[in-house]
């Protein structure tokens, strides 16, 4: 059992994320009329570990396999000049052609937009898929960019002082989502 913090306040516990999982796969199956020419790239490291919850939900209710990728947005950051450390290169790993895919791009917190850019900005140097759609367990508001996701597990509105934490099972936590006060998420 995951010992909770006093200021956090329990969004989403493990059966309503996974829940949440389950109806966006659906989603994505019924908006793509089944699992053709589509491909999820989960952006590190939240987004890699949900992609591969979908891709295991979708083969489940659909009998395909979806190829996963995973996309590292370090280099593709706005931010990288105003950051005082050096970044820390993980690995990109997409190993299909994405040309004239619909690929989903999965992660966990939609906040600003500016990670979504990086990431599609990183995904088309990779080649031209046919549709980038989004996938998010939480959005949590608070655009800068205009960005909109797809598919959304869960709308939450926040303060502009508050933290969303996505915990996963991956990582050694229980399966919850949080928020408190604190730092924004970037």
């Amino acid at each position: 059992m995951t010992t909770r913090a006093a200021n956090e306040k329990l969004i989403m516990d493990a059966s309503e994320v996974s829940r949440a999982l389950t109806r966006i796969a659906h989603e994505i199956l019924e908006r793509n009329k089944g699992t053709r020419e589509l491909a999820l790239v989960g952006i590190r490291t939240g987004g890699v570990h949900l992609a591969h919850r979908l891709a295991k939900r979708i083969q489940e209710i659909e009998h395909a396999k979806v190829p996963i990728g995973e996309l590292d947005i370090t280099l593709y950051r706005d931010d990288l000049s105003l950051r005082k450390e050096q970044p820390i290169l993980k690995t990109t790993h997409v190993p299909f052609n994405i040309a004239d895919l619909k690929v989903v791009l999965v992660d966990d917190v939609l906040f600003t937009g500016r990670t979504i850019r990086a990431a599609m900005d990183g995904l088309i140097d990779l080649g031209r898929p046919a549709e980038i759609q989004l996938a998010v367990l939480v959005d949590r508001g608070h655009r800068q960019l205009p960005i909109k996701a797809t598919y959304i597990g869960k709308n939450i509105p926040t303060a502009g002082d508050e933290v969303v934490q996505v915990f996963l099972e991956e990582d050694g936590e229980e399966d919850r989502v949080v928020t408190r006060q604190g730092l924004q998420n970037s």
